[in-house]
């Protein structure tokens, strides 16, 4: 699977009922593929995996799908039970996707084998890229051996270890090449790309990417000035309240002209006097660009 430059992570939005609004994600997700993305992932964290039906999920990646048409790959979002894993993979299957991006399962906790086999039943539906993070950390040898299960591709560092993925990036490319791919999936990963880059890791999510696509494109292609005058800005903005991290970029995507609609419980939307800071920084960062 060719992946490459600016991973997108599209929001999933919702109605005024309530319900998945079709028409605005594909609206959403046509906007960003017109700034060459390397990927798209839908219904994953930025898109509210947690909150979502198994139907709103299989409805979401049929839209990512048609949208995308073939332009770039599309991964979507699996975790938490291994019965719920399975039917939002099989969904992803049957939908077209052409990966899974693998969150962690919830509150169980078992040992090593027994996370190798979650992952091994997965990636017998689709390739998977796994997401360490939470509850999986993932030694050097342990990854070795995940990388060697038929179907698994990649992995996204979402812990910001830089000893630990350092160790990792190295034992995976001694046992097995360059064929395992690598990315950052720290929320804002443009602050830490500096220090990915330095480990071989190019690859990375963009959540700027969903609401300021201009933005996260002209980062990648070397106005490196966005990371003191926005991106910093940015994660501090983000850190003010738990769950910023998709709350905000919701926000964003209403700011560009989309509804989006509210996130869902537990996160919360943005405040008001937050939008408005919001608001303020991507027009400086434009203004940086222009």
């Amino acid at each position: 699977m060719n992946l490459s430059g600016i991973l997108f992570f599209p929001i999933t939005p919702f109605g005024a009922d309530g319900e998945l609004a079709e028409g605005v994600l594909a609206e959403h997700i046509g906007r960003g593929l017109a700034h060459r993305p390397g990927g798209v992932f839908v219904a994953c964290g930025t898109g509210e995996f947690s909150a979502l039906s198994e139907d709103e999920h299989r409805r979401a990646v049929t839209v990512a799908v048609e949208t995308v048409a073939g332009a770039v790959p599309v991964l979507a979002g699996a975790g938490g039970p291994l019965g719920s894993a399975l039917c939002q993979a099989r969904g992803a299957r049957e939908a077209g996707a052409d990966g899974l991006l693998l969150m962690p399962p919830y509150l169980a906790r078992g040992p090593h084998e027994g996370f190798v086999g979650y992952v091994r039943a997965i990636a017998e539906v689709l390739p998977v890229i796994i997401y360490m993070r939470g509850s999986v950390v993932l030694t050097p040898e342990q990854v070795v051996e995940l990388a060697g299960v038929p179907g698994v591709i990649g992995l996204k560092d979402g812990l910001g270890d830089i000893d630990l993925i350092q160790r990792i990036v190295l034992a995976v490319r001694r046992e097995h090449g360059d064929r395992f791919q690598f990315f950052n999936g720290l929320p804002t990963a443009e602050l830490t790309m500096g220090a990915y880059r330095g480990l071989g890791v190019e690859l990375y999510s963009s959540a700027a990417f969903a609401f300021a696509p201009d933005i996260a494109t002209a980062y990648l292609d070397g106005a490196y000035r966005l990371l003191t005058e926005f991106y910093e800005p940015l994660v501090r903005l983000r850190s003010k309240v738990p769950g910023y991290a998709v709350s905000l970029v919701k926000a964003g995507v209403r700011l560009s002209g989309l509804e989006p609609g509210p996130v869902r419980p537990p996160l919360v939307n943005a405040s008001p006097e937050h939008v408005a800071e919001l608001e303020a920084l991507i027009k400086h960062g434009r203004s940086l660009i222009s």
